[in-house]
């Protein structure tokens, strides 16, 4: 008897291990169909093309078929105790919702444009279809639940491309939406979707569902996000560099002293140059946020130490939280009309544009993330740190000046770094306060300092003159026309994204700096 319950098992471990293979290989398979309706989607590959002498849409439904099958064979086994499992007798609310939604669409858009039903019999359909997805999805068998709604939905797609529903050449132009889909899009969109959907079931049942199942399925889908967003930030940085480098680079060559001349990043634009160039524009946005920083970075810091070390938790930092955050998700343009409308009119005659009205405008934009990130970065420092100073008898104001900001100095600087990031690239306020056209030259604020007579003593003409930025030259070349071609505002992009990336790398150095000399 033991020996039979022993071979029992046997047959059923081995059983389990296949079906978690070809579980895994259908998160393998549907893991690949994403990558190619991601290329497919980028125009990398196009959708009428072929790949071993197979169609491109033949091979989408073939893979989502073999990926749909094994799904549903799994979730089907798992239910009928052939293969071992952990799964829930019941999914629950949250997983009931997905499958009721996934009905409602599935139905509907079949109902009403492939069938070509009226409102009075797909709508109808269509909401009983979701209940009865959405009370299946609710009540039934977790391992159910979790494979045969999104096995389902790769076994139907994969129908419509086989059968030809879907092609390179459909076309879908509902007159009440004012769009038109195409099959060159619609078919890798459809792919992706559908063999997301079954990679995250296939994930769960690799683990025999349960709780362990969960977790794999959530980190299918963490990591495919995570992926997503690194690879667009990739793909976005390379579009640029594709587009701008080959122009912003053009001309280079050695000059004395084995120095590198760069024609676009050193000339300006007239009639005086081979090459137009951008480095007005290049020293135009240094000042303005430089300028920025000198203004915002002292009263952030400031504001934030006053709140965290001495302000009481009340409704005074409630409010000034509830300012800050408000702030900060102004967007830039009212910040721009402000300064036109309040700032130009006090600092120049006739409300000129002025380099001066742009350090003040982008510096405002500046102040509430650097408050923001400066008061918990002081927050996170432990109090233990304090404690300590105090009990060796040290004041407050010099606890905070000699242990509390410079443990607070890493997480300052991360947001410095996050600031100027954003305004190093803002258009609109520049346009409205601080532009002048492409200009030849740039501005001496250096040199256009003079000592007056009357107060203050000082004046510097340069500040109250406008100035070109590379996000204005960009704007004035690509989207008016204004000062050369295309390719010169793509490059004029590229030696933006540069620069901020420049930015980026100061600020991390001095992170890092501050970082290892606390550590020490």
């Amino acid at each position: 008897m033991s020996a039979s319950h022993a071979s029992s098992a046997t047959i059923e471990d081995d059983r389990s291990g296949v079906a978690r293979s070809a579980a895994t290989t259908a998160v393998g398979l549907s893991v690949l169909t994403m990558l190619l309706a991601v290329a497919n989607v980028l125009n990398w590959i196009t959708t009428d093309a072929s790949v071993a002498s197979v169609a491109l849409s033949t091979l989408y439904g073939v893979a989502l078929a073999v990926a749909g099958v094994v799904t549903v064979a799994v979730g089907l086994l798992s239910a009928s105790a052939v293969i071992d499992a952990n799964a829930n007798d019941t999914s629950g609310v949250l997983s009931g919702l997905p499958v009721g939604l996934l009905a409602l669409s599935v139905v509907g858009l079949v109902a009403s444009q492939t069938l070509g039903y009226g409102v009075a019999i797909w709508a109808p359909a269509a909401l009983v279809c979701a209940v009865a997805a959405f009370l299946f999805g609710s009540l039934a068998r977790e391992d159910l639940t979790a494979t045969l709604p999104w096995g389902g939905f790769a076994l139907f797609v994969a129908a419509v491309l086989l059968a030809g529903v879907i092609t390179p050449s459909w076309t879908w132009d509902p007159r009440h939406l004012g769009v038109a889909l195409t099959g060159t899009i619609t078919v890798p969109c459809l792919a992706f979707a559908a063999s997301l959907a079954t990679a995250w079931a296939a994930a769960k049942a690799t683990q025999g569902f349960g709780a362990r199942g969960r977790q794999a399925g959530a980190y299918l889908l963490i990591g495919a996000n995570a992926l997503f967003m690194l690879s667009l930030l990739v793909l976005l940085v390379a579009f640029v560099v594709e587009k701008g480098a080959g122009h912003a680079l053009r001309g280079i060559h050695l000059g004395p002293g084995l120095s590198v001349h760069v024609p676009f990043v050193m000339n300006g634009a007239g009639l005086g140059y081979d090459i137009d160039g951008v480095f007005p524009a290049i020293v135009g946005t240094f000042w303005l946020v430089f300028g920025a920083l000198v203004f915002a970075v002292p009263l952030g810091v400031g504001a934030a130490v006053f709140l965290a070390e001495y302000a009481e938790r009340g409704r005074f930092t409630t409010v000034v939280d509830i300012a800050t955050d408000g702030l900060w998700s102004t967007p830039s343009i009212v910040y721009g009309l402000f300064g036109y409308a309040f700032i130009l009119p006090r600092l120049s005659p006739g409300g000129r544009p002025n380099v001066l009205a742009g350090m003040l405008v982008l510096g405002f934009m500046l102040i509430p993330l650097v408050l923001i990130t400066s008061r918990e970065a002081i927050d996170s420092v432990p109090d233990a740190y304090r404690d300590a100073s105090v009990a060796l008898g040290v004041g407050r104001w010099e606890t905070i000046r000699s242990v509390v900001l410079p443990a607070a100095v890493p997480g300052v600087i991360t947001g410095i770094i996050l600031g100027v990031g954003r305004i190093a690239g803002e258009t609109a306020p520049i346009i409205l306060v601080a532009a002048g056209g492409l200009n030849a030259d740039p501005i001496r604020v250096i040199h256009g300092f003079r000592f007056t007579s009357s107060p203050p003593f000082v004046a510097n003409d340069a500040l109250l003159s406008a100035t070109n930025a590379l996000p204005y030259q960009v704007y004035a070349v690509i989207e008016t026309g204004v000062g050369g071609s295309e390719s010169f505002g793509w490059a004029s992009a590229f030696v933006l994204l540069l620069v901020v990336l420049c930015f980026y790398a100061v600020g991390i150095a001095t992170r890092m700096y501050f970082q290892r000399k606390l550590e020490r």
